[in-house]
């Protein structure tokens, strides 16, 4: 399903203007014939795939396909999962757990954090992977907002 590329509202097939915001959709929306010519996949499983292995699937698909909606995707996935892996790293050296380290120095407010941020990430994935491959730009809203301003708008 085509989106417009200003404000990201669904789009009829040959839409020439966007209901939303007016924007002309002319040469930006691919017809079906090419739908998948970028990475050989639809928009919307290349869009859900993005979030597959978190940031680093985000990167790949930003590096390797073209298209506003996957691209909105992937950096939407840099984003949201390259924040909470940061947080989750902090949250684990600065309460001194590490599981490669040997293991947990026992129950703290810090390892309920750790434990509620896994918890996050688990409803963030699903959540993200099923929107996308629904065709829907579903946006949070910090994030969406913060992949706009560092990778453009996609």
């Amino acid at each position: 399903m085509p989106h417009c590329t200003k404000c990201g509202a669904a789009l009829a097939e040959n839409a020439a203007f966007c209901p939303a915001c007016g924007a002309g959709q002319a040469a930006q929306n691919p017809g079906p014939a090419s739908a998948g010519a970028q990475s050989g996949l639809q928009e919307n499983a290349a869009g859900a795939l993005t979030y597959v292995l978190g940031w680093i699937t985000g990167l790949i698909f930003f590096f390797t396909d073209k298209r506003p909606y996957v691209r909105f995707h992937a950096t939407q996935s840099i984003v949201v999962f390259g924040a909470l892996t940061i947080i989750e790293e902090i949250l684990s050296n600065a309460f001194g757990f590490s599981f490669l380290a040997g293991g947990l120095t026992g129950f703290s407010v810090g390892y309920a954090l750790w434990r509620l941020v896994h918890l996050l990430m688990l409803i963030l994935w699903i959540l993200l992977m099923v929107k996308a491959y629904q065709g829907e730009r579903f946006r949070i809203p910090i994030a969406a907002d913060l992949a706009e301003k560092l990778f453009g708008k996609s």
